[in-house]
């Protein structure tokens, strides 16, 4: 006969994860060890600094507290079917904080012991556990606490695990462009290893993994006497030395590769220092970010997206909340938003009668093209498909517009508002062919009006989320040398980027709005952010740079290629970081775009923190004026 009150746990935990993850059996057995605990409200379950217990536990009815100490406030609210106390099971410490009841309670207590195996030999368990250790989201499939971040494991002094450098293999295994698949094999089985690096003149040019071999060669579609060259994966996706656990997970999930190469200055043009594959990745750890990337992924329908991005916010507020830095938060939540926008874009391909009838390319403009779009703006986006021949050239057009529109209205309803001015894929305007798209350019660069030099402010700034990036570095090449030649058009550009009002008076106080909706607001994005990013673009076209289009990252290039101005342009990427927290935070607490700052909510440290940021930008405004001779023309 059926123990009743076992089966009844195991019925309910059966819905919760971990559990949801094991076979019926293994839950019934667990629930057969479990103890029940009934708790009044306000009753300790642990307390801080208390010796750990022999259990974790499992909230059945009501609701648990988690309090760092007794004058802090509640950092995280454990309900139905949220686990909590993993510390004995994860690290073998007293508790970093007091668990309390919030109101009548009934608590099931999983043993360590009995559960252990478990979480070792079931690797979606033991990630998870690891994944709710270290999160705030303790259960991130809670239904009332997705995407919050930090919490009951992490201190406010600790380093959070994922910013922690992730260990990589010092141990490079190489071979030859000439080595046979054969010899690649046998190397590949006596050093036992998953991946090898194809070097030539000691710079790493391609990558062999086991699935290079399963798919090449064991399938017949190559002989083992193929050549490393030719069955290799190229270019090597390589990165620097001092890399996080989470930008490695970003990297390998971004690329759909399990393998990257360290380099000694994270480019292909140094020698490689190390290797760092999925197994050197604790996927679990500080994985936010992944968990969150791996549910866009995972995504059918544009409700769901938009769910995501909602915990997207969550996680920026956390980063801002723990002080992270910009840089590294700018990468991960535009990483994040950019992938809404890839699987909103598959989503409409599958809805499409046909596939594409050509090659094309999704180009993200403006903030969101500088990587810098953190917080729920409008869009500003652009279409560009490949040349076809004039008979074909209407039916094309109708095709992608009618998949510009789609994938428009798909963004609007996982949260990006339209383009007030309609800079989008879905004008016609916006959905160009390769040689339309040149041709609209060129005709910017050879008629300097306002307009075109506004319009190729925005548009300069693009990057392409999804498609062939072919199409994009063959628009960025020809942009580059049509610039070049025509200077005139330069020169209206260094104008366009001085012509941004001054962010303060005559005795130096802040220019608010003067009338409007935002009257007596300080708007930080034309006044501020903007004359720091127009600069940064004039100065970086300058140098024939096409790579980058962040402000920040323009910023530190242009202090490589200046040395003598170094000094600047560090602190106006300082500067401009600043500014971008400053307005993120404005946003987060309006729920708006940050772009209007009321100064009544900054504290005076925070205001004359923000004045500091001016003097950059009046100092970066004078070494153009005086490069480029402009003041004839202001």
């Amino acid at each position: 006969m059926k123990n009743t009150i076992s089966q009844r746990v195991a019925d309910f935990l059966k819905n919760f994860p971990p559990f949801s993850f094991l076979k019926q059996k293994d839950i019934e057995i667990i629930s057969e060890q479990i103890t029940i605990i009934y708790k009044e409200k306000d009753s300790v379950v642990f307390a801080l600094n208390e010796e750990t217990h022999d259990s974790f536990y499992v909230v059945h009815k009501g609701a648990v507290a988690l309090i760092a100490d007794e004058q802090s406030d509640i950092l995280d609210m454990c309900d139905e079917g949220d686990i909590f106390g993993l510390r004995p099971l994860i690290a073998h410490e007293n508790y970093k904080m007091e668990a309390r009841t919030y109101e009548e309670t009934i608590l099931y207590a999983i043993p360590i012991s009995v559960f252990r195996p478990y979480a070792l030999e079931n690797k979606t368990v033991g990630n998870f556990l690891i994944e709710s250790f270290a999160s705030n989201t303790l259960n991130p499939f809670s239904k009332s606490h997705r995407g919050k971040l930090y919490g009951e494991e992490i201190e406010a002094d600790t380093k959070l695990l994922d910013l922690q450098e992730v260990k990589y293999s010092k141990k490079i295994i190489s071979c030859w462009p000439s080595t046979t698949a054969q010899d690649v094999a046998k190397i590949m089985i006596d050093k036992n290893v998953g991946a090898i690096l194809v070097v030539e003149q000691n710079l790493p040019i391609g990558i062999i993994t086991d699935k290079d071999l399963r798919n090449k060669i064991v399938t017949g579609e190559y002989p083992i006497t193929t050549i490393a060259s030719a069955i290799m994966t190229t270019p090597v996706i390589t990165y620097p030395t001092k890399m996080t656990i989470t930008q490695a997970q970003m990297a390998m999930m971004k690329t759909d590769i399990s393998h990257l190469c360290i380099t000694e200055d994270g480019t292909t043009n140094t020698k490689a220092v190390g290797m760092l594959s999925k197994h050197d990745v604790m996927v679990s750890i500080g994985n936010n970010p992944a968990v969150l990337m791996r549910a866009i992924k995972r995504a059918k329908k544009y409700k769901k997206i938009k769910l995501i991005r909602g915990a997207i916010l969550q996680l920026l507020k956390g980063y801002l909340d723990q002080n992270i830095p910009m840089m590294l938060t700018s990468k991960i939540i535009s990483e994040l938003n950019d992938a809404c926008t890839k699987q909103v874009i598959e989503i409409v391909l599958k809805k499409m009668d046909t596939p594409p009838p050509v090659q094309f390319s999704w180009l993200a403009m403006g903030s969101q093209g500088r990587s810098e779009q953190l917080l729920q703006t409008d869009q500003d986006n652009a279409l560009v498909y490949e040349d076809v021949s004039e008979v074909s050239a209407e039916s094309t057009k109708n095709y992608f517009l009618d998949l510009a529109t789609r994938i428009n209205k798909g963004l609007f309803e996982i949260g990006y508002e339209y383009c007030p001015a309609e800079m989008m894929a879905s004008n016609p305007n916006w959905c160009l062919s390769l040689s339309e798209c040149k041709n609209k350019v060129h005709h910017w660069i050879t008629n300097t009006g306002k307009n075109e030099v506004l319009l190729s402010f925005i548009f300069f700034d693009y990057s392409s989320v999804y498609g062939n990036k072919d199409l994009v570095n063959n628009l960025s090449d020809f942009i580059f040398e049509d610039v070049k030649a025509n200077p005139t058009f330069y020169i209206h550009l260094v104008s366009g980027a001085l012509q941004s009002p001054s962010p303060t008076g005559f005795f130096r106080e802040f220019l608010l709005e003067q009338d409007g909706a935002n009257k007596d607001f300080f708007n930080i994005k034309n006044r501020a952010l903007m004359p720091l990013a127009d600069a940064a673009r004039v100065l970086i076209l300058s140098h024939s740079v096409k790579s980058i289009s962040n402000t920040v990252e323009r910023f530190e290039k242009l202090a490589e290629l200046e040395p003598q101005n170094a000094e600047l342009y560090l602190s106006c990427a300082s500067s401009y970081k600043i500014l971008l927290r400053f307005r993120t935070n404005q946003g987060l607490l309006h729920n708006d775009s940050g772009q209007f700052i009321s100064l009544e909510t900054l504290s005076k440290t925070e205001k004359l923190k923000l004045k500091s940021t001016f003097k950059t930008i009046k100092e970066l405004q004078e070494l153009i004026r005086i490069r480029f001779n402009a003041s004839n023309i202001l």
